[in-house]
């Protein structure tokens, strides 16, 4: 699950009908695949691909993606 997260003193968009969340999540999946090197918590992701609805959730299937940034571990 990918979890689109709003920075404080960023509004609702106007074109989705003012009523977005503090978050939008997007279920990602891989087939066959369990992990996905480098794609860990925080990291930072760029997707590409179809989205489609599963069990009530925006999902896409197989997306081509850019690590944008990783977070550092202390």
């Amino acid at each position: 699950m990918v979890v689109d997260a709003l920075r404080p003193g960023i509004q609702p968009s106007a074109t989705s009908g003012g009523a977005r969340k503090p978050y939008d999540r997007l279920r990602v999946i891989w087939l066959g695949r369990t992990r996905v090197p480098g794609i860990e918590a925080g990291v930072e992701l760029r997707l590409n691909g179809m989205v489609t609805q599963l069990d009530g959730f925006p999902a896409m299937f197989n997306p081509r993606y850019e690590i944008l940034s990783r977070q550092e571990h202390l």
